[in-house]
């Protein structure tokens, strides 16, 4: 009986889902699972009072700094018999999965109401309150919401690059926004140990890190962070990698940690650690290494098992217990997701950078997360994280190179509310297909926050839903990059002539470098060809436009060599806009082999000056060249990335 009545219940959602208004003026993020416009507004400067009990008074006091920062001073009460308030109260709201962080938010001209299974749920319908607040008023609606997964999270490696305080809590305020709950902190690396120990305060001594010497965070400071995010309803999950990723241990305790005296420390190590902190946690990592003491790991989880930590590991890893929570970092981990035992979260092709800008909203829309329409008791969600393994000239650098806060957004979407589409993909899709224009809802929804939200923030993300690409080819080149072929030809008219394919979007991966797992828009892709790509943009006046343009969207994790040159890329890519060939930037550091400890200055186009192009009043013609010799890159370092970006900048 119960199965009949949550398949009727999901029934009713896809309606109600189906029926949204496209154009309604509400831009909420993530869209509700059930949400209903109804006509009128409240006016916020009529309220009499948030109406809370003790319970709900940290809640309460949050609602009440937000009015303040809009002018209104309003009081907190028990109880206002009459007159317009918002009142928060602790209910039962029915919802397919994670009830305890529902809400159902209620909106009319006379009053608001929030009821939430817990203080979290209550929390979440105060972000969509105030998303849904436009100059002092509300509209009126209707709302039924829950989270499709129960841990949807972000991390940031702060040990090789060190992120200061503010920056984190910059993020961590961009999480809560959009409904995140897990805070996942890296802080131990190779490069650095950047937690303090007063057990072992050789950890953090300056020499013996090889990057921000002397950068590390104090006792007070994981605290105050793990403060901050209760405060905004998200777990701050810490890691202690071990035994890999540990060379600064090594260096700074002259042994390994899988020696005898080396597991002696980080017990002393993990039993600080427990003994200090307040969170329900503790990952331990245990990938990238070579397991040559057995009982390491089994023995670190007993000690913080009986600590009262849950532990968390990487998958594939080490030799971890049935009791360790899994964190998926690649395909082929069905033996995980096959053991209704073992609980585990998914962060597979969900390393932002590793992706471009562009492609990274697209694949995290998508994304389905855990392979599933909504989580289980063993399948807990997902956490996106970023990994800037490369040196960066100042912290700002990891928001500015990689696609941060515009992920966040993206993920706060697909997290809470479920579903996306199977595989891995990396393209927006056919114009008119269902893909496409979900996908063009949703970004109408993101630019609006980029505004309100972020435009003091970098977000390197443009509008690209408006895009079209006309395909032609394949054109076999016999491993001649340069060779030209009839869409290169003035007398080619792409009006005329019927393309091969179309796509919509202004990144565009013709064979991704993790093919087959990650699915690019070649079905079946040939070495030695070349394709062209064609569109049409159009200028109410001659004018100057800025660009993006990229060919090559250089990964922030590897070694990869800088741009050569008087050359967009090693493949002889190019770009004409109106017949008029547009020249590759002056790279800073052109040929540069690639190092780790060089950071990257201008070779993505989302973190160099855009390209100036003379643009006539009227229709203006893009063409592309994308030629491919061998899909083998140089080295590992340097995968072959067969892809394009052009876009306005700024819009």
């Amino acid at each position: 009986m119960v199965n009949k009545i949550l398949f009727f219940l999901l029934i009713f959602i896809s309606a109600v889902r189906a029926q949204l208004p496209v154009k309604s003026g509400v831009n909420l993020i993530p869209l509700p699972q059930i949400m209903q416009l109804n006509s009128g507004v409240f006016e916020l400067k009529n309220c009499k009072a948030i109406v809370a009990g003790k319970t709900l008074h940290k809640e309460a006091k949050q609602l009440q700094s937000y009015l303040k920062r809009l002018g209104l001073n309003i009081p907190i009460k028990g109880v206002l018999k009459n007159g317009p308030a918002i009142v928060l109260q602790l209910a039962e709201v029915k919802a397919a999965v994670n009830a305890n962080e529902a809400y159902h938010l209620a909106v009319d001209p006379h009053r608001i109401v929030i009821a939430g299974g817990s203080a979290a749920g209550i929390y979440y319908g105060l972000q969509s309150l105030m998303q849904l607040t436009q100059a002092s008023t509300v509209k009126a609606c209707n709302i039924t919401d829950w989270p499709a997964f129960a841990w949807r999270g972000y991390m940031i490696d702060g040990g090789r690059n060190f992120m200061p305080m503010k920056l984190l809590k910059q993020q961590i305020d961009a999480m809560a926004r959009y409904k995140l709950n897990i805070f996942h902190f890296h802080f131990t690396e190779d490069i650095a140990w950047r937690l303090e120990s007063k057990l072992y305060p050789q950890l953090t001594d300056p020499e013996t890190m090889l990057r921000n010497k002397g950068e590390f965070y104090t006792e007070k400071d994981l605290k105050e962070l793990i403060s901050y995010c209760k405060e905004r309803h998200i777990t701050l999950v810490p890691e202690i990698d071990m035994p890999g990723h540990s060379a600064a241990f090594k260096r700074a305790m002259k042994t390994d940690m899988q020696s005898d005296s080396g597991l002696a420390i980080v017990k002393n190590i993990i039993k600080e650690f427990c003994n200090t902190y307040d969170v329900p946690y503790l990952h331990i990592g245990a990938d990238e290494v070579k397991i040559t003491n057995k009982n390491f790991l089994p023995e670190v989880t007993a000690l913080i098992e009986k600590l009262g930590k849950k532990v968390i590991g990487w998958e594939p890893g080490g030799n971890f217990t049935e009791s360790t929570i899994r964190q998926l970092w690649m395909e082929g981990a069905t033996k995980v997701s096959s053991n209704k035992n073992i609980k585990y979260i998914d962060s597979r092709h969900l390393y932002i950078n590793h992706m471009d800008p562009l492609e990274s909203v697209v694949t995290i829309f998508n994304r389905r997360i855990c392979n599933l329409d909504q989580g289980n008791e063993a399948a807990l969600g997902g956490i996106i994280c970023a990994w800037p393994d490369r040196r960066v000239n100042k912290p700002e650098d990891v928001l500015i190179q990689n696609p941060v806060y515009p992920t966040i957004v993206a993920f706060g979407e697909r997290s809470w509310r479920g579903g996306g589409a199977s595989g891995w993909l990396a393209n927006i899709g056919a114009p008119e297909s269902k893909q496409a224009i979900d996908f063009a809802e949703f970004e109408d929804r993101l630019m609006a926050h980029k505004t309100r939200y972020f435009n003091q923030l970098p977000f390197p993300y443009v509008r690209q839903s408006d895009v079209c690409w006309q395909f032609y080819g394949p054109f076999k080149n016999e491993g001649e990059l340069t060779r030209k072929f009839a869409p290169q030809d003035k007398r080619f008219d792409a009006q005329k002539e019927p393309a091969t394919f179309t796509a919509v979007g202004a990144t565009q991966i013709l064979r991704h470098w993790w093919t087959p797992v990650v699915k690019g828009l070649l079905d079946d892709p040939k070495e030695n060809t070349t394709w062209y790509a064609t569109t049409r943009i159009w200028s109410d006046e001659d004018r100057i436009q800025g660009f993006w343009i990229g060919f090559n969207n250089i990964s922030r994790s590897y070694a990869s060599d800088s741009p050569k040159a008087g050359t967009w890329d090693n493949r002889a890519s190019a770009v004409w806009v109106n017949d008029q060939i547009v020249e590759p930037p002056l790279w800073k550091q052109a040929g540069v082999k690639g190092d780790m400890e060089l950071p990257l200055v201008d070779e993505g186009y989302e973190y160099r000056s855009p390209v100036n192009i003379p643009l006539k009043k009227g229709w203006n013609n893009v063409l592309v060249r994308l030629p491919i010799k061998s899909f083998k890159g140089a080295d590992w370092k340097n995968p072959e990335k067969w892809m394009f970006t052009f876009v306005r900048a700024g819009i």
